[in-house]
C-alpha cells in the first residue's frame, strides 16, 4: 500500500482474511477523513453467524476466526463509523472520522 496519508477518498480490501487487521491501520491512514475504507466478504458464508462447532466446512472454518476478530475489531474502533451490509457474502463500510 502506498500513497500519502490522507489522499484517498476510498479503499476497497479483498484479501486473504488473516490480513484484514493488519490491513485496517495502514489503510486508515491512506483514506482522508470522512473517506471510506471497504472490506468484502464480512459474512463469510454466514459462519460469523454460527457457533463455531457448527461450521464444518474446512476453508470456512479455516478463516471464521479471522473475520469474527476482524468484525469486532472495527464495531468497537472509535476511529471509524461502520457498517456490515448483508450485500453478498458481507460487505462492510468503514467512514474514517478522525
Amino acid at each position: 500500500m502506498q500513497g500519502e496519508e490522507g489522499s484517498f477518498d476510498f479503499v476497497f480490501v479483498d484479501s486473504y482474511k488473516n490480513d484484514y487487521l493488519k490491513f485496517h491501520e495502514p489503510t486508515l491512514k491512506l483514506v482522508k477523513i470522512g473517506g471510506i475504507v471497504a472490506y468484502v466478504n464480512t459474512l463469510w458464508y454466514g459462519s460469523v453467524a454460527e457457533s463455531e462447532t457448527e461450521v464444518t466446512d474446512g476453508l470456512i472454518k479455516m478463516f471464521r476466526s479471522f473475520v469474527v476478530e476482524f468484525n469486532s475489531f472495527v464495531a468497537a474502533d472509535p476511529r471509524v463509523e461502520s457498517s456490515l451490509l448483508s450485500i453478498g457474502d458481507g460487505l462492510t463500510l468503514c467512514r474514517r472520522l478522525y
